[in-house]
């Protein structure tokens, strides 16, 4: 007679996909012990510790350490560690929130004295330490009653369990509590003698010998939970990777992006500045950089034309009930500076004669266009009727969040609003994707990756019918594009679901550029139509469309791309002359003269300084050539070409320099 079947689970690691039968108790560790390179497992949509036991039916995938997930999970079980280390050479420090985060993880703490580089030295060795001893972590299911208990002398603790149901990814404590079962973990010595714990949702790596390779980085003051309104703690940034050439690779990303680091080299090369007296997040730009900016938005005017783009200018300041009708002031006062209030008159006995008006500046274009669009009568015929603006916002950003050009408070949108009818939606989206992709490739990016942003339920207006119209609108477009495309849950504006045109810098990292939203619901609030071919009044669609998303914003992000030397088309002097002796001075001025004939930026180097010394300055200036010229180039009618690496050719003659130059300015490739 035969016994009763075994349990069996299917087990999937990569391509794998195996079954498996056992008797006793199976767990993840029996599954998956053998390889290293496994930290976790998903079971049934839950990814759980690899110390669980598993049950008959369960289907078992590996989470591996080189996955986002993996990574995630190493780097959190990584803070962990750091926390233990920070309690053991301070018994008072009082513990915070530590989640993993991009490229690594952090840890709060509240501690008598700040954090010093030679405090994060001695915690790193102490890192080193608990990671050696291989800590097990192991995970107890405790009530609320119970963890109020144990971690009655750890207060920010106390208040997440008062949490629970409400907590939240932003300020990290969804790693700590969410909506059902608490849960400690403890790190185990070999003896299973409790070495540390911590309350925490998991999973984590089944001990600390998984963590390969990991570095502290810096530390900072950050206060509780992200509200400026609560105590200010002590933050320890940290990094971990899945092996340790992969950590050194992003400390050399790090060193580049400090290189290339548009505040650094814009002060260098002489293009902006912040100055106090204007205010945090307000630049100015000086010569040279208002000179690429030129550039740039003369580039951007000239295809915008080409493409059949109306121009259109508005004011920086509206009345409130503009922003009230837009839904502004309902969901985005928090991100607009403080109301002016003007025009109010009084009697000379202190009576109100007139009613004055709040205004405000104005953070986006979109509801000055709308009003553009309803100045009169509208056909279908004119659609699509696309209207674009370098339009002055003003955006009030947290003082903690505010950095150089990348994160301003005042900047110029190069801001477009289409309208259409809805059967010109889809062709019109994917015209303005290509467009879009084109014309960041004449910037110098090539790289790109979609993001499709999604209603987030509780902060948007509209109803679901509308929301998957325009959500569908634009994912077919971003599939036609062959881009990869990723979802971006809960994260689209109020107004409208978009798409986010990701590029890839020249060190790899990621930046938010273009973005494309359908909007169903402005032209509603604002009672926009169009008289149809059959007679009826229908409302358009509108497409919002940024291209760089700020002027400034994108020339940061081309500086620290280009690490301040510009393709020639760009760059602010596109040639230096460097005159061997003073008496070669008119002889290059007339070169320059030449240049600038044809439209070259070029300057004359008549300073006091050597011959060595200019070139030196012209190259730190990261000037695209430098001309130079003595006796034997006067006489032959040329000029000694020096690039921008260094390369040379001598005995150019003038009007091959020039049509070298200019060429190249034209086809706005890079030297």
């Amino acid at each position: 007679m035969r016994g009763a079947p075994m349990p069996m689970i299917t087990v999937i690691h990569g391509d794998r996909r195996t079954d498996r039968e056992w008797e006793g108790t199976l767990t993840g560790l029996d599954v998956f012990g053998d390889d290293r390179t496994v930290v976790a497992m998903r079971v049934a949509d839950e990814t759980r510790d690899l110390h669980r036991e598993l049950a008959d039916g369960d289907e078992v995938t590996a989470v591996t350490i080189d996955s986002d997930e993996g990574l995630s999970i190493m780097r959190h079980s990584c803070a962990h560690v750091l926390a233990q280390a920070v309690q053991q050479a301070d018994s008072d420090a009082l513990l915070g929130i530590g989640p993993p985060i991009t490229d690594g993880f952090y840890y709060d703490f509240d501690v008598a004295e700040p954090f010093t580089p030679e405090s994060l030295k001695a915690l790193e060795k102490a890192m080193g330490r608990i990671i050696k001893e291989r800590q097990r972590f192991r995970r107890r299911e405790v009530s609320d009653d119970e963890a109020r208990e144990e971690l009655a002398g750890e207060p920010y603790k106390i208040e997440l369990i008062g949490l629970k149901g409400g907590s939240s990814d932003e300020d990290g404590s969804s790693v700590e509590v969410g909506a059902g079962q608490l849960t400690i973990y403890d790190n185990l010595r070999r003896t299973d003698e409790v070495a540390w714990s911590d309350l925490c949702r998991g999973p984590h790596v089944p001990h600390t010998g998984y963590i390969p390779a990991f570095s502290l980085m810096r530390s900072a003051a950050a206060y509780w939970r992200g509200n400026e309104k609560n105590k200010q703690l002590q933050r320890i940034y940290g990094t971990a990777w899945a092996t340790m050439d992969e950590l050194k690779a992003y400390k050399h990303r790090l060193e580049e992006a400090a290189r290339r680091d548009h505040r650094k080299l814009g002060a260098e090369l002489d293009l902006f500045s912040f100055p106090d007296e204007i205010g945090s997040g307000l630049p100015v730009f000086h010569p040279k950089g208002a000179m690429i900016k030129m550039e740039m938005e003369n580039y951007s005017r000239q295809r915008h034309v080409e493409a059949g783009y109306d121009f259109v200018s508005t004011p920086h300041i509206t009345k409130a009930q503009l922003f009230e009708t837009s839904g502004h002031l309902g969901f985005y006062a928090d991100g607009m500076f403080p109301p002016m209030h003007i025009d109010e008159e009084r009697h000379a006995d202190g009576q109100l004669k007139r009613q004055g008006q709040d205004y405000y500046l104005k953070p986006m274009n979109c509801p000055m266009h709308n009003l553009i669009y309803r100045s009169r009568g509208r056909s279908y015929r004119e659609l699509p009727l696309r209207m674009f603006e370098f339009g002055g916002v003003y955006r009030y950003e947290k003082s903690g969040v505010v950095h150089g050009l990348t994160r301003a408070r005042g900047f110029t949108q190069d801001d477009a609003h289409i309208f259409c009818t809805a059967d010109q939606l889809h062709d019109e989206i994917r015209s303005l994707l290509t467009f879009v992709l084109d014309l960041l490739a004449d910037y110098g990016l090539h790289e790109f990756y979609l993001e499709l942003s999604t209603r987030d339920p509780e902060k948007s207006i509209g109803s679901d019918e509308e929301w998957e119209q325009a959500t569908d609108a634009l994912r077919r477009a971003a599939e036609a594009s062959g881009l990869e495309l990723v979802l971006d849950p809960g994260g689209a504006a109020f107004y409208a679901p978009k798409i986010s045109v990701q590029a890839r810098d020249a060190i790899g990292r990621s930046w938010q550029l273009s973005t494309i939203q359908v909007d169903l619901m402005e032209p509603d609030r604002f009672e926009l139509e169009y008289a149809a071919a059959d007679g009826t009044r229908q409302r358009p669609v509108m497409i919002h469309r940024a291209l760089f998303g700020s002027i400034e914003r994108f020339l940061g992000v081309l500086i620290e791309h280009y690490a301040g030397a510009f393709p020639p088309w760009l760059a602010p002097v596109q040639v230096v002359c460097v005159p061997v002796a003073d008496e070669f001075n008119d002889y290059l001025a007339e070169v320059a003269a030449t240049l600038r004939a044809k439209g070259v930026r070029v300057e004359v180097d008549t300073s006091d300084d050597r011959m060595p010394k200019k070139i030196r300055t012209a190259s730190k200036s990261k000037v695209p050539w430098t001309l130079i010229a003595g006796g034997d180039d006067r006489d032959a009618g040329a000029v000694s070409f020096r690039f921008r690496d260094g390369s040379q050719r001598n005995g150019v003659p003038i009007a091959e320099a020039v049509e070298l130059i200019t060429e190249a300015i034209a086809t706005k490739v890079q030297v």
